[in-house]
């Protein structure tokens, strides 16, 4: 076996998860619960008939790459040329890392809490990686001059997930101007940034910094998954300067040929049809002022979610929040994910998906909060005696 793969642990996210009964109220996958326009999905079996369902050249269907591309209008990247269509968000990332750093000589640098697929991913292909961690008595939001500062001689690029999995934090123009400043000022080889942009359709704040705008060396990846409920679709892709994008395909080709035929179709329709890369986002609006209303009925506190659709709960002095989270699925019969699978900077916090109807996430924070309550009193019963 490959040491490297039985060294990687498996998801606490899906362990934890998988837990689920019937019953239970689900906070855990960030798997959104509305159902897809089925217009894209008519319009891609239209062509599907009338022409097949064949491969596309590896990099993806041109005249999606052109959507893509032509839709966001980043500087220097407004081209098919600019865009390696992948089998959803995940894959992108890997080929951007696979792509990008030399293992015997580059070091990753992740902005912290995260997504752990990062490291694991780092770790596959033998890249060393190292954390940036966000401080929790500001609610983990992005400091431009830590991570700046956490820049080694040997970074070669900087992964920032914004708006944030777990976190719902949004890296703000004010705060990515001055990353993008401070890594300009360094001179040598650029250090770049690897903007995972999967939440950018929920945004909350009218503050987003749009990284490829105000730093060249800028690779972007995205997908449909969580924009248009398509998280089993697995269509994503990478927005990049050319001569990147020119490597990054033939990475991508090695590993899965080309992304499947019908869900760039699919894609294609969306990018083609006006808005509806945002049809679902006034549900998540609507969503978030019910929770932030019934977060605060429950006195816990909280991080107001500024996109995405999660917001993190703080445990309880000295709880451990993976024993937390088989708690209250077993006691409680509320899935939630445990902070510790997003690094031990989220220890003692929980990861909440709020993509349920409303009356339900209230009663599953109704029971966290009397977990929470129960397990404080707990504690503070056993300092007094």
């Amino acid at each position: 076996m490959n040491p490297r793969v039985t060294a990687i642990s498996p998801s606490l996210i899906r362990e934890v998860s998988s837990k689920k009964k019937s019953s239970s109220i689900d906070l855990g996958l960030g798997e959104p619960s509305l159902l897809p326009n089925r217009a894209h999905f008519e319009e891609a079996m239209r062509y599907a008939t009338q022409h097949g369902v064949k491969y596309t050249p590896n990099a993806g269907d041109h005249a999606l790459r052109a959507a893509i591309a032509r839709h966001y209008g980043y500087p220097a990247m407004e081209r098919a040329e600019n865009v390696c269509v992948t089998v959803g968000s995940q894959e992108a990332m890997y080929v951007a890392l696979k792509t990008l750093l030399d293992p015997s000589r580059d070091e990753l640098l992740i902005v912290e809490p995260a997504f752990p697929s990062y490291r694991k991913m780092a770790a596959l292909e033998g890249i060393t990686a190292r954390g940036v961690v966000m401080r929790e008595d500001a609610d983990f939001g992005f400091e431009a001059e830590s991570i700046a500062a956490a820049v080694g001689p040997h970074t070669k690029a900087i992964v920032i997930c914004s708006p944030c999995n777990p976190t719902a934090r949004v890296l703000s123009t004010g705060e990515g101007e001055k990353l993008a400043r401070a890594l300009e000022r360094r001179g040598g080889e650029p250090v770049w940034l690897i903007h995972d942009e999967i939440y950018r359709e929920q945004i909350f704040t009218g503050d987003a910094a749009e990284l490829a705008r105000i730093y060249p060396h800028t690779i972007v990846t995205n997908s449909l998954s969580k924009s248009n409920a398509l998280t089993g679709l697995r269509l994503g892709w990478i927005l990049a300067p050319h001569d990147f994008v020119t490597q990054a395909i033939k990475v991508h080709a090695w590993l899965a040929s080309c992304a499947d035929t019908f869900a760039q179709r699919v894609a294609l329709h969306v990018f083609e049809t006006p808005g509806a890369l945002q049809e679902h986002a006034p549900w998540y609006r609507e969503q978030r002022v019910g929770l932030i209303d019934a977060l605060e009925r429950t006195g816990l506190r909280y991080i107001a979610p500024e996109g995405t659709f999660y917001a993190c709960i703080r445990l309880s002095s000295g709880v451990p929040s993976y024993d937390a989270a088989h708690e209250l699925i077993e006691r409680y019969d509320v899935v939630a994910i445990p902070g510790i699978a997003f690094g031990e900077a989220m220890e003692g916090w929980l990861r909440l998906s709020w993509v349920s109807s409303p009356d339900r996430i209230a009663t599953g924070l109704e029971r966290i909060a009397e977990y929470c309550f129960r397990n404080s009193s707990s504690s503070a019963a056993t300092i007094e005696r």
